[in-house]
């Protein structure tokens, strides 16, 4: 599984703060940028946060380079739509059936696994001999179970990225989908550490949880990084 933040806005922490600023400045973006040290820039950052006024850190843009992860996790990164994606096309590449992701549960049982490899190699073969048949991979494709890996680029701005941390790094995420959201948010917190920091589950960075009954329990400030566990 590969995760690379391979570009990002110039600067993205300033280029928030003057997009902030000058929303109530009467100087133009020279006389903003020269008012801008580096804690009032953090300072200002935090203080968006705290507000909720976010529509500034949809200026600051990060893509990233995904090779090695399910269907099933690609399926579920599609259902934030602010966001841009380009995806490794099943109709025109001809699938590797021997790349594909076995979830630790499966992995755990040895029957299990079993059973799981064994069905998997059997779509396959099952694909391989449509292809030499002369069956379009486009076609071929339906035999493909959904563990099979694939490779794409998605952008997001910063306040869509938020969401994306606060939903795929809760506890209760799918386990594929959360372990990727948890290594992107590394990432993205290196390259803006101010935008970041406090980004997580709700109930890190806001202290609170809107998951009633289906809460895991963990409703506390002081629960350190998402990624800790």
């Amino acid at each position: 599984m590969i995760v690379e933040l391979i570009a990002h806005t110039p600067d993205p922490e300033r280029l928030v703060a003057a997009a902030a600023r000058l929303c109530y400045s009467d100087v133009g973006l020279e006389g903003i940028r020269a008012q801008q040290s580096e804690e009032q820039v953090k300072g200002l950052i935090t203080l968006l946060r705290r507000s909720g006024h976010l529509s500034p850190f949809e200026h600051a843009a990060f893509s990233f380079y995904l090779e090695g992860w399910s269907r099933v996790t690609t399926h579920q990164l599609v259902r934030h739509r602010i966001a841009s994606y380009s995806q490794q096309s099943q109709r025109y590449v001809t699938a590797n059936p021997e790349e594909f992701i076995v979830p630790p549960s499966i992995r755990s049982i040895p029957a299990a696994r079993e059973e799981h490899e064994r069905v998997f190699h059997a779509a396959g073969r099952c694909y391989r001999k449509l292809v030499n048949l002369g069956v379009p991979p486009e076609d071929a494709r339906y035999c493909l179970p959904q563990a099979i890996t694939s490779r794409l680029i998605l952008t997001m701005n910063a306040r869509e990225l938020l969401h994306f941390f606060e939903l795929r790094t809760c506890r209760r995420a799918q386990w594929e989908i959360r372990f990727l959201a948890l290594t992107m948010l590394r990432l993205v917190r290196k390259a803006a550490p101010a935008l970041f920091r406090p980004a997580g589950p709700e109930c890190i960075s806001e202290g609170r949880c809107r998951q009633g009954t289906l809460s895991c329990g963990r409703l506390r400030r002081d629960a350190g990084h998402p990624g800790a566990d």
